[in-house]
């Protein structure tokens, strides 16, 4: 599985960043997560507003952190 957190750097991003590696780890879930900060590449996903989470090249949130429950589902998880 690969996850992507995109962002320039702002606290939220960070926040999402944070979050979505302790769901994977608590989940178990094998997957690479990258920080994406190239606006450039941010913008090949049509994504405006950040922080915003790609999973396996689905973009699953932008503009906001979604909550862990959400994020676990996505994953797979419980």
């Amino acid at each position: 599985m690969k996850i992507e957190i995109l962002g320039t750097g702002c606290a939220k991003c960070h926040k999402l960043d944070e979050l979505v590696r302790a769901t994977v780890k608590e989940t178990g879930v094998i997957a690479e997560v990258n920080k994406v900060d190239d606006i450039k590449k941010i913008m090949t996903y049509g994504v405006m507003t950040t922080p915003a989470l790609v999973i396996d090249g689905e973009v699953k949130a932008a503009g906001k952190i979604p909550a862990k429950d959400e994020i676990m589902k996505w994953l797979g998880g419980k």
